[in-house]
């Protein structure tokens, strides 16, 4: 297990400091998924045999932390009581082996098994991902090649502001009470 958790490490751990919400699972989580058999996990090995790539996939939502199955039921509640929604807790490459294969691979195993029963896959993405590496781009890419159409909808955006009160504006308002 030790080799899976360095993929994903390694994967997520620069996001801590490109993204306000955390996107590294700490290790105790980590292996929770690991071994939660309603999480279907991904693999892809190289030439090597050593891991390059690792997905987490579900159609139990209830698995899936911080995601509210309450609004996947509202939105779509057919496919949720036929338990055909998906959704991928997390994709890790490793980046200096094959990731331009490994990414491909896993997105095609996935679909694979959502598409057999008429499924739809969600996933979340931080900005820097998806404005920066064009993820979701690449992954809407990918699965139109597999299936021949397929449409993206945004369906939600968490934004986080920070209020600065500049030292300058401390002593002005300082200075305007006395």
């Amino acid at each position: 297990m030790q080799e899976v958790w360095d993929l994903y490490y390694n994967a997520f751990n620069e996001l801590n400091a490109l993204a306000v919400q955390r996107h590294l699972l700490y290790r105790s989580e980590f292996d929770e998924v690991m071994l939660d058999r309603r999480v279907q996990k991904y693999l892809c090995l190289a030439d090597d045999g050593s891991v390059c790539g690792l997905s987490s996939f579900t159609n139990d939502l209830d698995a899936v932390p911080l995601i509210s199955p309450a609004y996947f039921q509202r939105r779509w509640p057919e496919h949720y009581a036929a338990r055909r929604i998906w959704y991928c807790g997390f994709l890790a490459i490793e980046k200096s082996r094959r990731a331009a294969l490994a990414f491909p691979e896993i997105i095609e195993a996935m679909y694979l098994n959502a598409s057999m029963n008429n499924g739809i896959i969600g996933v979340d993405f931080c900005r820097f991902n998806d404005q920066g590496r064009h993820i979701s781009r690449a992954l809407e890419l990918k699965l139109h090649r597999l299936s021949g159409t397929v449409s993206r909808e945004r369906l939600d955006e968490q934004a986080y502001y920070l209020f600065e009160f500049p030292e300058a504006d401390y002593q002005e308002a300082e200075a305007e009470a006395a």
